[in-house]
């Protein structure tokens, strides 16, 4: 893999030689003891298998595919348990704005802010974010090559903010279907910056249960193991105790009784990724 900047999100160095991270968390945030539950149990799994973690939900879905769908409890109610969770478990926060309004007060309170895929060509969004002081995630768009990422980047740049992540979570490919194509992976960390592999998204089906996403999470395993190999800085997962209820995202998230295993073996692939022990090709 090419190099990449360090990036630092709290304590926690990203990219260059470190240890990969983790972000996890419910897709949007229910209520606050689901929220609660999911952190601690995944920090507690992360702290045992000596994973940087950093807690992810966030506090309005603005992109569900209905005007009916849960988009979640909104501002106010959500940074306030957004900030529990950072007091409590101890461990920084990632959420997602659309909204260059919001930028200022979720600033205040989170250690990241992303970018969601559909808003990442955004100029003034990107600008306001990169101007908080917070580490800026962008999540690549379902529609632009990995190649494309270098212009989102030199809008970050041009704004004065080089704490920047890009997260790969699918290609569009047809009607109601993603692909992964893992060379996205080195592609956007010669930008220069860390990269993060959406395990979660990646088996999303948009649209696909006609109301809402539908999702295969029989391949996140797969895709994630994939992306280890290939090499990345960190792995972006939705995860719930119990996906079949989750208002949002259920059929592509995580489940949390599953999270360690899947992690063990991610650890085992990246480490040996990380070490580039493979015999020549020449």
């Amino acid at each position: 893999m090419p190099p990449s900047n360090i990036v630092h999100i709290g304590s926690i160095p990203v990219g260059g030689d470190s240890p990969h991270i983790l972000i996890a968390g419910p897709c949007v945030i229910e209520n606050e003891a689901i929220v609660l539950e999911t952190a601690a149990a995944i920090a507690s799994i992360a702290q045992e298998l000596k994973i940087p973690y950093i807690f992810k939900a966030s506090y309005d879905k603005a992109n569900r595919t209905s005007i009916s769908s849960f988009r979640g409890l909104g501002l106010e109610a959500g940074l306030q348990i957004l900030s529990k969770v950072k007091k409590e478990i101890g461990v920084p926060i990632l959420t997602d704005i659309h909204e260059v309004q919001d930028v200022a007060a979720v600033a205040d309170i989170v250690d990241v802010l992303q970018i969601p895929a559909f808003l990442c060509r955004q100029t003034d969004l990107l600008s306001a974010a990169a101007k908080s002081g917070c580490v800026v995630n962008v999540k690549k768009g379902q529609f632009l090559s990995p190649w494309d990422m270098s212009n989102v980047v030199k809008k970050l740049e041009e704004a004065g903010t080089k704490s920047i992540c890009l997260t790969e979570r699918g290609a569009s490919f047809g009607y109601q279907n993603l692909v992964v194509d893992m060379r996205s992976l080195p592609v956007m960390r010669n930008l220069g910056y860390p990269v993060i592999f959406d395990a979660t998204h990646s088996v999303q089906l948009p649209g696909g249960g006609g109301t809402c996403s539908s999702g295969q999470r029989e391949f996140v395993a797969p895709l994630a193991r994939a992306a280890a190999a290939v090499g990345c800085d960190g792995f972006f997962m939705e995860v719930h105790p119990q996906p079949e209820e989750a208002l949002s995202d259920g059929p592509n998230m995580v489940r949390l009784q599953e999270l360690r295993g899947l992690l063990l073996q991610l650890q085992v692939i990246w480490e040996v990724s990380r070490k580039g022990d493979f015999p020549s090709l020449t």
